[in-house]
């Protein structure tokens, strides 16, 4: 699929934006001319500029969106900077927004968050089309790629090394940056899992829970896990030309790349559609976007966005057929009501659904 809204660097994001006033923000009139600005996940990226196209072609009188791949964590740090035309109106997340980055908004007067659950994606774990294949675990891959395993050196080299089961084939796997949304997730769903199989390390958490975080957590760097950076096409393209190597992205990367490659199953369970949707996939994550409530006045098109995103999410719509998986259809009805009413994130509700 083609896309006219390619991913624009931070500073022309800026340029565009910086002769515009918010009104939300200094009580000005409303500019019909302010574009939609978005940044953050590249797994939520093609969703997102899918939806921009769909929403360009419903508002001819609107201008195009603008959407921005900066990573989870880099996007999230632009959206809670502040409020004001140089800043982003919302930002797409592979993850939920840490309590963390919560307070840095508030303390940027980005104290009114508007937090919508739009779709679900899988962690995926895939090979080149006919290359290696693993059935792995999140204890496995724990002990494959963590810097120090269990507080111990890292001696595996290969997979066999990591599980008697597993070919002798050297560990190398791709993977996403330590500011993606996708590491964070690989980070609670699969890392910090397959590490607290040890009880010691539960016992860790309780008594140094920094340490504890440090070795169920950081990945190892001597080379056996390879930093792609926020493009996960990249990864796709590493694996695809090397049939021992293994790669981490979003589903819908696999999905859009079956002739290229193959999902590679977890604890018995394939990275598909239906595991997703089911959460029997353990690598299944939800998906969001964050709005700025207080430039909804100011930018004439972001609620009309929104509401082209809430069109778009279902288990038939075009979201789902370029690789996202639908939400459930409780969840579906309450974020749609969400995108209508626009209420304000608490961070009592953030910590509650930790």
């Amino acid at each position: 699929m083609t896309f006219q809204f390619a991913s624009l660097i931070r500073i022309g994001a800026v340029a565009v934006l910086a002769g515009t006033t918010l009104a939300a923000c200094d009580g000005g009139g409303s500019s019909a001319s302010q574009p939609v600005h978005a940044v953050g996940s590249s797994t939520v990226l093609p969703f997102a500029k899918l939806v921009a196209e769909n929403f360009s072609r419903s508002n001819a009188g609107m201008p195009s969106p603008l959407i921005e791949s900066t990573g989870t964590g880099n996007g999230i740090q632009l959206f809670c900077s502040g409020l004001g035309p140089n800043t982003p109106d919302m930002v797409n997340a592979s993850r939920r927004m840490k309590d963390s980055e919560f307070d840095t908004c508030v303390s940027n007067k980005v104290d009114e968050i508007v937090e919508i659950q739009v779709g679900l994606d899988g962690i995926a774990f895939a090979s080149a089309k006919g290359g290696i294949t693993l059935n792995l675990s999140p204890e496995t891959v724990y002990k494959a790629l963590a810097a120090t395993p269990y507080g111990k050196p890292q001696t595996a080299k290969t997979w066999k090394d990591v599980d008697p089961a597993l070919p002798a084939d050297p560990i190398l796997v791709y993977g996403p940056p330590s500011t993606s949304g996708t590491r964070d997730a690989l980070k609670e769903l699969i890392l910090e899992v397959g590490c607290k199989k040890d009880p010691a390390m539960k016992a860790l958490k309780d008594s140094d829970e920094a340490k504890y975080k440090q070795v169920c957590t950081e990945v190892r760097d001597d080379g056996a896990y390879v930093d792609q950076g926020e493009q996960d096409n990249l990864v796709v393209q590493k694996i695809a030309g090397n049939p021992k190597a293994v790669g981490i992205f979003g589903y819908s990367y696999l999905e859009e790349n079956t002739d290229k490659v193959q999902g590679l199953p977890m604890e018995g369970v394939a990275p598909t559609y239906d595991n997703i949707a089911s959460f029997a996939y353990p690598g299944a994550r939800p998906l969001f976007v964050y709005v700025k409530k207080a430039h909804m006045r100011a930018i004439p098109g972001l609620q009309d966005f929104m509401k082209e995103w809430a069109k778009s999410w279902a288990k038939d719509g075009p979201l789902a057929r370029i690789g996202m998986v639908a939400m459930p259809a409780d969840a579906l009805a309450a974020n749609a009501e969400k995108v209508q009413t626009l209420p304000v994130l608490t961070r009592e509700e953030l910590t509650a659904k930790k």
